[in-house]
Parts: structure tokens; sequence; C-alpha cells
């Protein structure tokens, strides 16, 4: 019978540990940078929702927080927003710093728009980081690829075998008949 050395040649030494595995879930690296504090998506959801509330009080509103330079001013102004008022109230502090941004427009849209793009980080983000993050997904979604124009193949009574040009036989200009309750029927009216 044959003894093992523990330190023989024979026996396979054990390998180092690096760490565990690369197909485990929890392995996954982050990118670099500060991990992010909130979703972009949810600022920009609470973006739009805060312009549309704003577009509806605004005449009320902003003769009062035009003149707003206090958090107990600002208070007093979204009282004329109710009854969206409890929307806005905790956020007092960030839309007097808001106001008194230095780029703050001078168009009532564009101011609508600027502060509720300012808010939407719910002080978590600064404002100028929410509104770049407003933007930086506004850009994204217009990039997204979408169908410009579709077409189809006819045959036409003029002769014509091909695809279709804006719903339409090329050769003749005959259009092309959806039907009431098609799809596609809005598309050409």
């Amino acid at each position: 019978m044959k003894q093992f050395d523990v330190y023989s040649a024979e026996m396979p030494k054990p390998k180092k540990s690096g760490g565990p595995p690369q197909n485990w879930p929890d392995t996954k690296k982050l990118g670099r940078g500060r991990p992010p504090k909130i979703r972009a998506s949810e600022v920009t959801g609470r973006a739009y929702n805060y312009r549309g509330i704003l577009e509806n009080v605004w005449d009320r509103l902003w003769p009062l927080l035009s003149e707003a330079q206090t958090e107990d001013e600002v208070i007093a102004a979204l009282q004329n927003a109710s009854p969206y008022d409890r929307e806005f109230g905790p956020w007092a502090s960030l839309i007097v710093t808001v106001l008194k941004d230095r780029n703050f427009p001078k168009r009532q849209q564009a101011r609508i728009n600027f502060l509720a793009d300012s808010l939407a980080g719910s002080g978590v983000v600064s404002p100028r980081r929410s509104r770049d993050i407003c933007a930086e997904e506004r850009a994204k979604a217009k990039r997204a690829n979408h169908i410009i124009r579709y077409e189809f193949y006819v045959e036409c009574s003029c002769g014509y075998k091909g695809h279709s040009q804006d719903h339409a036989c090329p050769k003749c200009g005959a259009q092309i008949e959806f039907g009431f309750g098609s799809i596609f029927h809005s598309m050409t009216t």
C-alpha cells in the first residue's frame, strides 16, 4: 500500500479563490462614478406631472410667487394654488432657490418648465441636476428608433406592380382604399 505525502507532487494543490465565480448574479460590476441617487424615469415623470399642475394654476400662483423671497412667502403664495398647495409645500426652500437662479427664464411657459424640471428631483439631487436628467431623458426619447414611413406592395389597374408611394400608386396616383374601421384608415385622412 502506497502512502501519500502531504506535499507530494502527485496531489493537486488547492487553487486560490479569487472570489465568487463570474456567473453569479451578485457579482455585477457597477459603472464608474457615484451610484445614482434617483431613477431618471421618476424625475422625468414627476416633471411632466408638475408641468401640468403648474400650467393649471400659474395665473393664480405667479403674481405672489414672483414676489416671494423667503420660505414663508412661498408657502403663502402656494395657498393660491389649491388644491395642489400640498404638492409643492414641502419644497418651499427649494422653490426659493430655483426662483433666485440666475438662469430663471423670462417667458411664462419657460418659467413653468424650468420650475417643474427643477423640483422634479425632490431635493434628492440638485435643481440643476434634476433639469439635466429631464433634458437627457427627453433627448433619449426623441432619438429612439421609430418608423417614419411604411409602404405596401401594390398591383394597380394601370399595370404598375411594385411598392406604393405615400399609400398610392406612384404611376397613376390611385389611393389605397383601407375601408372604415381599419387601423390604416386614420393615417390616410
